[in-house]
């Protein structure tokens, strides 16, 4: 097999110099076409460099190539230019280089002087192992539904039984998923010593996209038998937090729902404008909500609210006034930024807050927004018992293309020991905006940069799930059918700005990993959802 390295010619309209100047990855069999990996979006993208004064100097590549080096592991080397494919004078008689045994993971060797680097005498394609380049495409490809296995025959004690069967959805990784069956047992005696073929149908999860219009940074949350849904309020100009409730999740976007003020504009509190990116975390057994907001002076502002005892959450005085989060010292957060998107993380070891922050939005010295983690007590936690630390800033082409420099919308789950942390970079309400992902160990100090991980490229885009342009600012929460399931925002089109929210389930791959981006297709196949079984009653 063969593997070749190329960037793409910059549209910017639909996908800019910033995405189409990395290094893309394609494969083929024999004489075979070169099939695109990860839909033919970048793979490996040139580093930010950090000035002197904390702003970025976006970086991007051109003219890749590869080649196997001496300890047999493949380089690829491309020389470095500036987003819009201009000469980087830094980077002169240089080249950035990678180098991979798997064509999984890559490790980055920075800048390296030409002649040392074998990009001289490379070309664009390089033959490597089948099995190397079958598993990376497997890695970078999308995964789908294959096939449904569930019983020929069953015994059973009572008609009750039946419903404890459920099929099992095998994917084109050789990943599995158990999935609910409703069984048709209507017309059927289930006389002891009866044999019966039974008919079902495999429940499918399917939300349709979008579920609601003109909202952003959806939370989805089940509290004491009911469902909740809150986001920031587009409609309302971001104006005041509106919550729903129903007894389902399809229940919160029917038409006739209400949406329950909760927290109004208010200029004696200084709760004026952008309200934004709620989330309901249970901390220390109570109930807060964790949102930005501004006073007179924009500058939105991490705050906290908790729901008083035994009170419900969709009247207005069941929450105790706002309290802004604070350092351990009482200060503020910040006194020359903006912080917004707190989200909550607990693990085994400790109870940790993460949130974007920025400084100099909007002039010359804008430095992206980043994000911190810090610990937390949870009896008190608007108040940070740690000093914050930056875990990551907008470095890489994906996350700061065309200006927009963002590292923003984090949020956690864990699994099997691990800490999946998920962020947002692009623009906010347009196609660029992407998911990142940072993991790391639980058992790991989280406060310690080095025990994350941070994923060379984007594991949600617009190329992900057709139809859907810049998905981003996800939650996660544990749905109706017991799968973790991520809600989102996105737009209907390539030119729109509107953000419509969506959900859908996250699949896990053979090898663990999490995958955000399965379309609804991939996760069933509408022709294999109906099911046969025979039922032997004893």
């Amino acid at each position: 097999m063969e593997v070749k390295v190329y960037t793409r010619q910059p549209d910017e309209a639909a996908y800019p110099a910033g995405l189409a100047y990395s290094v893309h990855i394609a494969s083929r069999a024999g004489e075979e076409e070169f099939r695109p990996w990860h839909k033919n979006y970048g793979i490996l993208f040139a580093r930010a460099q950090i000035r002197p004064d904390d702003t970025l100097d976006t970086k991007a590549v051109k003219h890749p190539r590869i080649f196997l080096m001496e300890d047999g592991s493949y380089g690829i080397a491309a020389v470095r230019v500036q987003e819009d494919g201009s000469e980087d004078a830094d980077g002169r008689g240089k080249v950035l280089l990678w180098k991979t045994t798997d064509f999984i993971d890559f490790d980055s060797l920075g800048l390296v002087d030409v002649s040392e680097s074998g990009w001289e005498t490379a070309g664009d394609c390089v033959s490597v192992e089948h099995g190397v380049l079958e598993r990376a495409a497997e890695y970078w490809n999308p995964v789908f539904h294959t096939e449904i296995r569930i019983p020929e025959q069953v015994e059973l004690d009572s008609a009750k039984d039946l419903d404890r069967i459920r099929a099992e959805a095998v994917y084109s990784d050789g990943s599995c998923h158990s999935k609910r069956v409703v069984w048709d047992k209507a017309g059927i005696d289930f006389v002891p010593g009866g044999s019966y073929e039974v008919e079902g149908r495999i429940v499918d999860q399917r939300f349709p996209f979008p579920v609601a219009v003109g909202y952003g940074d959806p939370v989805i949350f089940p509290w004491e038998g009911k469902w909740y849904y809150i986001s920031t309020n587009d409609n309302k100009n971001d104006i005041g937090l509106y919550v729903r409730e129903a007894d389902s999740v399809k229940g919160l976007f029917r038409e006739d729902t209400a949406e329950h003020l909760i927290l109004a504009e208010d200029e004696k509190r200084q709760l004026l404008q952008t309200f934004w990116a709620p989330e309901f975390h249970v901390i220390g057994g109570e109930l807060y909500l964790l949102f930005a907001v501004s006073g007179q002076v924009w500058g939105p502002q991490c705050h906290m609210m908790r729901l008083r005892k035994g009170r419900p959450i969709i009247e207005a005085d069941s929450w105790e006034d706002p309290v802004r989060v604070v350092r351990a010292d009482g200060s503020a957060l910040t006194g020359d930024g903006i912080t917004l998107d707190m989200t909550y993380l607990k693990t085994d070891r400790s109870s940790y807050v993460i949130w974007s922050y920025r400084k100099h939005i909007g002039t010359p010295l804008d430095s992206g927004s980043m994000l911190y983690i810090a610990s937390i007590d949870e009896s008190k936690p608007w108040k940070l018992t740690s000093e914050p630390v930056l875990l990551t800033r907008p470095l890489l082409g994906w996350e700061n293309v065309a200006g927009t420099i963002n590292n923003e919308g984090p949020y956690a789950f864990r699994k099997d020991g691990m800490v999946y942390l998920t962020y947002s970079g692009g623009a906010a309400n347009s196609y660029t905006y992407v998911l990142g992902l940072l993991t790391a160990r639980e058992e790991d100090d989280l406060l310690d940069p080095a025990s994350w991980t941070k994923r060379g490229a984007p594991v949600l885009s617009f190329y992900s799930v057709e139809g859907e342009y810049g998905p981003g600012h996800n939650s996660f929460h544990m749905g109706e059918e017991g799968d973790l399931m991520i809600a989102y925002h996105a737009e209907t089109a390539l030119d729109q700005t509107i953000r419509c929210d969506g959900i859908r389930r996250v699949h896990f791959r053979k090898d663990g990993r999490p995958d955000f981006g399965m379309s609804a297709a991939e996760d069933l196949d509408p022709s294999l959802q109906n099911v046969k079984i025979r039922v032997i009653m004893k």
